[in-house]
């Protein structure tokens, strides 16, 4: 028969090892579901190409969907023994090639982008989503968070004009439902534009 103190120490080792389990579990404390709008994308100083399905709708395209922590900081490259296998999202090629567009010189169809995109923030939400699960789990994203159509709903059109940071940030809010934070770059006239925007 075991002594109570034995018992203990095992029930102890026991916790120690669930707490342990249950942090190695949650890897991450967020995920940011990353936009981009390749207008501002080409035209900037760094080149773009189309990619070879042909030129992307003026749409926001999807960049990523990054696991984050709140400090700020994000997991990278987490899993090596999980590479990206085109033939595990091959009912969702026609929907990435046309929502999650490659935009890198020189002109590609998509599979090198996310390769990419898979095995440095993908491999980190493997507790959450799988590598199919992943890029549909984004795709829906894209389908529920309609940046144009928000925008476009709240005057706010892809013509050239300037709009306020307010007011874009405004219009996101009002037709997706949530804060968006908004990165613009610079283009070739040192004129700021609508880059990326990041829904947490």
């Amino acid at each position: 028969m075991e002594s109570k103190g034995s018992i203990l120490i095992k029930f102890l080792m026991f916790l120690q090892l669930s707490v342990l389990c249950l942090s190695q579990q949650q890897d991450f404390d967020f995920f940011y579901f990353v936009q981009q709008w390749p207008g501002s994308f080409c035209d900037s100083q760094k080149s773009c190409c189309y990619p070879t399905s042909g030129k992307p709708a003026a749409d926001f395209g999807i960049h990523g969907l990054w696991p984050n922590y709140r400090d700020g900081t994000y997991p990278s490259n987490c899993d090596p023994s999980s590479p990206f296998d085109q033939s595990q999202i091959s009912d969702l090629t026609s929907s990435l090639q046309k929502n999650w567009p490659t935009l890198a010189c020189p002109s590609g169809d998509g599979i090198q982008f996310w390769t990419h995109e898979w095995e440095k923030h993908g491999t980190c939400s493997e507790s959450s989503l799988k590598q199919h699960d992943y890029f549909e789990t984004t795709l829906n994203l894209k389908q529920k968070s309609n940046l144009l159509d928000a925008l476009t709903s709240a005057g706010i059109q892809a013509d050239g004009n300037s709009y306020s940071l307010s007011s874009i940030k405004e219009a996101i809010e009002k037709g997706v439902g949530f804060t968006p934070f908004i990165q613009c770059n610079v283009d070739s006239s040192g004129n700021s534009q609508l880059y990326q925007v990041y829904l947490c």
